[in-house]
């Protein structure tokens, strides 16, 4: 039975970063003015994520997994919908965020809103991933199918360290986090 360890400290890295996106949307809730330039880093990490990693790995985990399980496929497009809607909500955040930082003017409840409604979906996805989709791979996929999934991962040594390089006030506040996935 393959292992699930890359997969399952990937979620909880994931987990980090929601956890900082949370804490900064209490911050707004309670009144106060967040670090809206840590917000950006987290959203910038997460979309560089998104399209350097999770987009390649779908595709791949989908292909292998439609071809082996009749319940893969509606599960693999279920999960798809959800990222793709969870990207669209990254994205919006992103531009909100672009908009706070030079200053302009937007609705802090519709970004308020948001973005408890984006930490709240990917949250979902990651649930629905690990108790859903992580079985189905488990018990469909091949070794060697297996083997290169996790080659896929990137180790998460590696990644903190190319996340303390690019966003040092963003690695700091992680590893001082100590966050539970949900």
């Amino acid at each position: 039975m393959p292992n699930v360890t890359q997969l399952r400290q990937d979620h909880a890295n994931m987990a980090r970063l929601l956890h900082v996106l949370s804490h900064r949307h209490k911050t707004l809730v309670s009144g106060e003015r967040p670090d809206f330039r840590m917000m950006r880093e987290v959203v910038d990490y997460i979309l560089d994520y998104m399209q350097g990693f999770i987009i390649p790995l779908e595709r791949q985990c989908t292909q292998m997994l439609c071809e082996r399980s009749e319940d893969a496929a509606p599960l693999c497009q279920r999960l798809i919908q959800q990222y793709r809607t969870l990207h669209e909500r990254l994205d919006k955040l992103s531009d909100n965020l672009d908009s706070i930082l030079m200053d302009q003017i937007i609705p802090m409840d519709q970004f308020n809103a948001d973005l408890r409604e984006y930490v709240e979906a990917h949250r979902d996805y990651l649930r629905a991933e690990r108790q859903e989709l992580f079985p189905l791979m488990r018990d469909n996929l091949s070794d060697e199918e297996w083997q290169q999934l996790t080659d896929a991962i990137p180790h998460a040594r590696t990644e903190l360290e190319r996340l303390q390089e690019a966003y040092p006030e963003l690695y700091a506040e992680l590893t001082e986090s100590d966050v539970v996935t949900a």
